[in-house]
């Protein structure tokens, strides 16, 4: 009786907001036909499919793809990349916009913070095209601003083609991330900042806190609910190390033992070879251990009182 009637006070809120649910019906059917219809396609990993014969008409073979993806000679090279480019975007990608925002808050001259925001987050609405040319220019051997400053600094005697060795590509590809980044992941920590109660910071500082204490004991406990819930967030994509950027930062050939991940390969194997069962599978593979990811990751924070569900 007591859940009929929870539905019942649910139900008769809706019907009473109705002009602001009519809002939400185009997100809502958006995410249903571009989300949720193409999930079909997951049956293509359980076939042996053929774009001929289609879902309907293509043999049905269990788990035949999963086992052999498992059993790939790049498996393990693969999932490494994955682990470790992924775990360098969090460990350094994740933080950056926090201190970002926390040292932007500091900042009185307005002019100043307002043009360093700019700058900062203008980057992000160059699409990875753009950004791949630029690194490529900056990083080139023939004219490299990079080469040619190591090269009269006497660091270096004749130039280096950083984007064709592995041991640079990491570090390029994760500080291009940031640098395309930071800015615009920032905003969401300076707009929980600015909801902080100014009459706190001015009590701490009556009470002697000095600008770094109040940062630590005022400002970073207020927006860290906002930082769950993006950590979160990230934990859920780990496994997404990237696709665009290293599929264009990663092009030669001789990078691949270092740049290929899995979206990387999937493409490679799915679209390039049309191999579609057998990247499906893949693709199908991360997606599970995302989810598993976020749930537990959401599991842990709900004891904090801060979580997605």
């Amino acid at each position: 009786m007591h859940t009929i009637m929870v539905l019942l006070g649910r139900f008769k809120r809706i019907f009473e907001q109705w002009d602001i649910q009519l809002m939400v019906l185009p997100a809502i059917a958006f995410i249903f036909v571009f989300s949720y219809i193409p999930m079909y396609g997951v049956l293509m990993s359980f076939q042996d499919y053929n774009i001929f014969k289609g879902f309907l008409h293509s043999p049905w073979v269990g788990l035949k793809h999963f086992g052999m993806f498992f059993q790939a000679p790049e498996f393990w090279n693969v999932m490494r990349n994955t682990v470790v480019i992924s775990l360098l975007k969090f460990c350094i990608g994740f933080p950056a916009p926090i201190l970002l925002a926390l040292m932007l808050n500091e900042v009185k001259n307005m002019v100043f913070k307002r043009v360093i925001q700019t700058v900062s987050y203008l980057p992000h609405f160059l699409s990875w095209v753009i950004v791949s040319g630029f690194v490529m220019s900056l990083l080139s051997t023939d004219n490299g601003s990079v080469n040619m400053l190591f090269e009269r600094i006497g660091v270096i005697d004749e130039p280096i083609n950083f984007l064709s060795m592995p041991e640079y590509f990491w570090t390029i590809l994760v500080t291009t991330g940031i640098w395309k980044e930071i800015g615009f992941s920032s905003i969401v920590y300076l707009a929980a900042i600015a909801g902080v109660d100014p009459h706190m910071y001015e009590a701490a500082s009556i009470d002697g806190a000095s600008r770094f204490k109040q940062m630590f004991l005022i400002t970073l406990p207020a927006i860290m609910p906002i930082i769950i819930i993006f950590m979160i967030l990230a934990i859920g994509n780990l496994l997404n190390a990237g696709f665009e950027d290293i599929l264009l930062l990663g092009a030669s050939p001789a990078v691949r033992e270092v740049a290929d991940v899995l979206d990387t390969y999937v493409y490679r194997i799915g679209i390039q070879n049309s191999r579609f069962s057998y990247a499906t599978a893949a693709g199908l593979f991360k997606a599970v251990i995302s989810v598993a990811m976020l749930a537990g990751a959401n599991y842990i924070a709900r004891r904090t009182g801060n979580s997605l569900w």
